[in-house]
């Protein structure tokens, strides 16, 4: 699939750009320069049919910052793995001699087309018309904000990396118009149409069966800023997919990847790093939504801790994230070569004040020294297999029954309360109906315990058992645990 880059100087419009072709909010976008730090992908068609991968990257400028010039080098790499570039500049500016400088450096290595944004109405074209000195006839008014030009530009999208398609359609066009006219020459008469006999069907029609395509595993990381989510990510893919910067708050849209393992496709999101809610910091409230957006989608949640520093409040508050989104969930601690205290006390510590995440397997990595991390893609692995299990009704409705005999079901204000039978009716993550003849009064101490007994049955490490208590339906049930 061929690729599409667009580059340019901070605040030009490029993820605005990104999201009117992509027609989706992937990108957050702002006025403030330097909102995006790495590179967003997506997958569009084409109005002739071919798909194609566009990728929205950081500003690049001149700076002396550590992040933005990170930042700047994620956009050059992805301009020179390109197959086009859309070079992008702000229409309603003069052009700079920054701007000539890389516009001439990316015209090496991929066709490149200016795209001058912000054109509005033609009384502004006639500015933009100074960008005639960058010496290319392939310029390209357009407005983002209010959809205008869009459709040129993808026409010109199209000829340029298509342009045999190009040539193949007005041939197929022209083919037609001779065939059309022969047809019409040679047409029957009426009376020939009303003795014609009908054309049999073909015996051997040959029918397609679209291939199914096999599940992505969908994998969030969360956790507060700076514990170090980026760099398990690469860690995880196997090169630099994502900025990595000491600066706090270094990643604000979501970075995907994704890779294969063991016949498995691997999603990776890495997400923005969460504060205090009174330090959030400008750019970082957009973040917080898409995090949120991506957790909905997400199957598994790594939940990054710092190894270097005690647990604090925030990471509680975070962790409860993967309740609410009923998510399979993987403690990971980096930083493990500096970790502030040996692995017994820092275990006891969590168990201690995470009581609700003790199912949860437990991981000590170093991202930048590659410690164990394939032993976190084998635990991925596990724990999805876990979130997506089914339990044999049988076997489900033998641990109830001998969980009931063990410690009876308490009374409600004198009234006996009954299991009568439970069914597992979804998965990821598994839930389970308890048929009761007083489903309300089935207290959550209780469902606890029942949760408990399935996992020393079963296992069902890393995933959520979800316990519904529903009531009888019509007729008679079955006999009670």
């Amino acid at each position: 699939m061929k690729t599409i880059a667009i580059i340019g100087r901070p605040n030009v419009g490029k993820s605005s750009l990104f999201n009117r072709l992509a027609k989706s909010r992937i990108a957050i976008t702002s006025h403030i320069a330097g909102t995006t730090r790495d590179t967003n992908a997506a997958q569009i068609t084409l109005h002739n049919g071919q798909s194609v991968r566009i990728v929205d990257t950081g500003g690049i400028e001149d700076t002396s910052d550590e992040l933005f010039t990170k930042v700047a080098h994620k956009a050059k790499q992805a301009a020179k793995a390109a197959d086009l570039i859309l070079y992008l500049v702000d229409g309603k500016l003069l052009p700079t001699q920054e701007d000539k400088k890389l516009f001439f450096t990316l015209q090496k290595s991929a066709p490149t087309l200016l795209v001058i944004n912000k054109i509005d109405n033609d009384s502004q074209k006639e500015l933009a018309y100074n960008f005639a000195e960058f010496g290319t006839k392939a310029m390209h008014f357009i407005s983002v904000s209010h959809n205008r030009g869009i459709s040129q530009l993808l026409s010109a999208l199209e000829s340029t990396l298509f342009p045999e398609v190009q040539e193949v359609a007005q041939d197929i066009e022209e083919e037609l118009l001779e065939a059309l006219e022969s047809t019409f020459e040679n047409a029957p008469n009426v009376s020939d149409l009303q003795t014609a006999k009908p054309v049999p069907e073909s015996s051997n029609a040959q029918f397609t069966q679209e291939a199914q395509s096999l599940e992505t595993i969908q994998v969030g990381i969360i956790g507060r800023v700076n514990v170090g989510k980026s760099s398990i990510l690469n860690a995880l893919v196997g090169y630099d997919r994502s900025v990595v910067s000491a600066q706090a708050g270094t990643t604000i849209d979501p970075v995907d990847e994704q890779i294969t393992f063991e016949n498995s496709t691997l999603r990776f999101v890495d997400t923005a790093g969460i504060r205090r809610k009174g330090k959030i910091e400008s750019l970082e409230k957009y973040a917080l939504d898409r995090t949120s957006k991506v957790l909905e989608q997400a199957d598994i949640a790594i939940l990054v801790l710092d190894s270097s520093a005690p647990l604090v409040e925030l990471d509680e508050k975070i962790f409860s994230l993967v309740q609410k989104h009923a998510l399979g969930v993987i403690v990971v601690w980096n930083k493990w070569d500096i970790a502030h205290a040996d692995f017994t006390s820092i275990r006891a510590d969590f168990l201690r004040r995470f009581r609700f995440l003790e199912y949860a397997p437990f991981l000590t990595l170093s991202a930048l020294r590659g410690r164990h991390i394939k032993e976190l893609k084998h635990k991925i692995l596990e724990v999805y297999a876990n979130y997506a299990s089914r339990i044999p009704t049988s076997k489900l409705n033998d641990t109830i029954a001998k969980a009931v005999r063990t410690h009876p079901i308490p009374s409600d204000h004198g009234k006996l309360v009954k299991i009568y039978y439970a069914t597992q009716y979804a998965t990821k993550p598994p839930q389970i109906a308890l048929i009761s003849n007083r489903p309300k009064s089935l207290h959550f101490s209780y469902k606890r315990f029942l949760v408990n007994q399935l996992r020393k049955e079963f296992g069902l490490s890393g995933t959520p058992i979800l316990l519904a208590p529903r009531p009888k339906g019509q007729g008679n049930p079955e006999s009670a645990f």
